[in-house]
């Protein structure tokens, strides 16, 4: 089963789940790892950026960008 999703779509999911991980990020750090909380919010704010900026795909920022 493939499902056709176009490219507004595609950019929504992928900021989407960048957000997620970027949360997911930061509750880890705060309640696993027991680290300060400033810390793993910092740390937090920092993945979603870093993800996109690796993100072949998107043309407008990070390696491919002009």
């Amino acid at each position: 089963m493939k499902f056709k999703i176009d490219k507004k779509k595609k950019e929504i999911l992928k900021s989407y789940l960048r957000s997620v991980a970027a949360a997911t990020v930061t509750t880890l750090l705060a309640l696993v790892a027991d680290v300060k909380p400033e810390l793993s919010v910092l740390a937090g704010a920092v993945v979603a950026p870093l993800l996109r900026y690796f993100d072949k795909a998107d043309k407008s920022f990070g390696i491919n960008s002009k």
